[in-house]
């Protein structure tokens, strides 16, 4: 099966391109939130956080820190909006960060999804620590 964005990083689809280094490309989302909204891939295929090699974190994330700096700079934003899927409600099944600019009133509301509290202090606490044992840290 084909991956979209290992196309464009391939340069067989295109894409407006606005970044590329590190190992690493990003381009404007052809479905944007708003005017700005850009996408960060690896060239390579990795399809999750989880399957970047710790060895690409350091220059992964400065690139999302160095584009979002030239996002919010460039749209005139108040703020930035970034996030990851991994798997689900990923549109497509390589690692990509949004970028989105962001400003007062823009009409974007928090997240996409529902909260939902916690059952009890105790459900609270409970899942705490079920996070700190597969951390290795109890």
């Amino acid at each position: 099966m084909k991956c979209v964005f290992c196309e464009i990083a391939a340069g067989t689809i295109p894409a407006e391109i606005v970044w590329r280094g590190h190992g690493a490309l990003a381009f404007l989302d052809h479905r944007p939130l708003f005017p700005g909204h850009i996408l960060l891939i690896p060239d390579a295929h990795y399809q999750t956080l989880p399957d970047l090699p710790p060895e690409l974190l350091t220059s992964f994330f400065g690139a999302v820190q160095l584009l979002e700096n030239a996002v919010e700079a460039a749209m005139h934003s108040e703020g930035s909006f970034v996030a990851i899927n991994n798997r689900v409600s990923q549109s497509v099944p390589h690692l990509h960060v949004h970028i989105v600019p962001r400003s007062k009133g823009d009409g974007l509301k928090g997240f996409f999804w529902p909260r939902h509290k916690y059952l009890s202090e105790e459900h609270f606490l409970e899942t705490a620590e079920k996070i700190r044992l597969k951390l290795g840290h109890s």
